[in-house]
């Protein structure tokens, strides 16, 4: 019988909650960890949902894929400053599902990021969170979104407002998205039976969005003895009752992999990064919005920005990206591009001494993407710069008065982001083909794609990131 391989994605899934604090409320899981290898996986630089996933299952970096966040900015847009949401149209390179496909196996792509609109595969593909409207096409073949909804009911392809204060309507939903995605993928793994299956379930990123100041004591507004507590334990249960579920329709031809695509930490607040470039002389506004106090979580891209005297800006989120006005590059650009080079070190000299407002400093981290990868396509940032290693997040808004506040700059007034991403998601291999070595260290979220084509005796092409987890030499802890 052919191998077949089941991929579990659960984004933002924390490795020190799945492998440490609730392991004890996740025996199917943990007994795939038992009987395979384990370990952290370091994500892609940005850790965020929209790069980490593509550069998994593509085995290329941010800057190859053009893909530097949620909403990048569009090289063939020049008069363009506002940055736009990405789609599955904008990754020009190959991914599992095309690689297998191509090599004649059937595949199954189910809600991985960035998958809208749906693409052609030799099997079926459902599209991901970031789906606009379910007027239009989601699924491939078109006929197989009538067939899921038909058994399923309306496809749930995210929680809204997950970020609000209405904590229980949020847990409800989180669960029933988690319930109704799993069963999907139960019923194609056994009804359309792939060789290959790979699917993703948000809910682990919106439960930490909302509920991570609930249970971790690291985080500044954590209150011992709070009524959603005890969610985490409860969430990270009822996940792996669901893994259960699945893996009854598993064989010992199967080899299974959990992985995500990132970590999570406690946000400790924002920086408001156009703040300080303003009050540091780089971004000007226009005469009319000269008073600091601008309304609050004002956009940049409101008219507020006197373009015409402004040398850089940044676009907020978990981390921030900055970009200098280029002329001939930006539409109103003031730097000479023979200045280019002076004038982002001596910025990014000023960025290393950010302090708060009590002049605290703040650590810094800042990336020059030239250096960072190994191409940098589509329209990158100058900078990519992370805080206090990404206990704060980048806020791009202006009217908060000062450089540093303590929460993020998207939530009104008690809605709060309760966590940022973080470095290290997590990666289990069990089955057919693993090897069982426990846990290892040393693996990178680039090396999934050359273990699926490894177990699935599929050749990668030689210009892949990463090395295959089935052979990875790594010290164990």
């Amino acid at each position: 019988m052919p191998r077949r391989v089941l991929v579990i994605g659960l984004d933002c899934a924390s490795p020190h909650l799945v492998f440490d604090r609730f392991r004890d409320v996740m025996p199917n899981t943990s007994r795939l960890m038992e009987s395979g290898s384990f370990g952290l996986l370091r994500s892609s630089a940005p850790p965020i949902t929209v790069p980490a996933w593509t550069c998994m299952v593509s085995g290329r970096d941010p800057g190859e894929l053009g893909l530097y966040g949620f909403r990048n900015r569009l090289p063939n847009r020049p008069t363009e400053y506002k940055p736009r949401v990405a789609t599955s149209e904008w990754v020009q390179e190959k991914r599992l599902w095309d690689w297998l496909s191509d090599a004649g196996k059937s595949v199954a792509s189910l809600f991985v990021p960035l998958t809208w609109p749906p693409t052609p595969v030799r099997g079926h593909l459902v599209s991901c969170f970031l789906t606009p409207d379910l007027t239009l096409p989601w699924a491939f073949p078109t006929s197989f979104e009538h067939e899921l909804t038909n058994r399923f009911g309306p496809y749930i392809r995210d929680v809204t407002d997950f970020r609000a204060s209405d904590k229980p309507r949020i847990y409800d939903a989180l669960k029933k998205m988690t319930a109704q995605h799993f069963n999907i993928a139960r019923y194609v793994w056994e009804q359309k039976i792939p060789d290959f299956m790979m699917f993703v379930d948000m809910a682990p990123d919106r439960f930490h969005h909302a509920f991570w100041s609930a249970f971790d004591p690291a985080h500044p507004r954590y209150i011992r003895g709070n009524r959603f507590e005890h969610l985490g334990r409860e969430f990270y249960g009822f996940l792996d009752q669901n893994i259960g579920a699945l893996l009854e329709s598993i064989d010992e031809d199967t080899t299974v992999m959990i992985v995500s695509d990132h970590g999570a930490r406690a946000l400790h607040g924002s920086v408001c990064i156009n703040e300080w470039l303003r009050d540091h002389g780089w971004l000007k506004t226009h005469a009319q919005a000269a008073d600091p106090n601008l309304p609050h979580s004002t956009s940049i891209h409101e008219g507020v920005v006197d373009w015409s005297r402004t040398k850089a800006w940044g676009e907020g989120g978990y981390y921030a990206r900055i970009w200098l006005n280029v002329a001939g590059r930006e539409p109103h650009g003031i730097v000479a591009p023979a200045d280019w080079a002076n004038e982002r070190a001596r910025l990014k000299e000023e960025l290393l001494g950010l302090v708060d407002s009590a002049g605290t400093p703040i650590p810094v981290r800042i990336d020059e993407p030239e250096r960072e990868y190994r191409a940098t396509r589509g329209f990158a940032p100058d900078l990519l710069v992370y805080f206090d290693d990404l206990a704060y997040r980048a806020a791009g808004t202006l009217g908060h008065g000062q450089w540093v506040i303590a929460h993020d700059d998207r939530s009104g007034p008690g809605n709060y982001d309760e966590c940022n991403h973080d470095w290290d998601g997590l990666w289990i291999l069990s089955g057919r083909g693993a090897p069982r070595e426990g846990r290892v260290n040393g693996a990178r979220i680039y090396d999934v794609a050359r273990t699926v084509l490894e177990l699935m005796e599929t050749e990668a092409p030689n210009d892949l990131l990463g090395r295959s987890l089935v052979s990875l030499s790594a010290d164990r802890h």
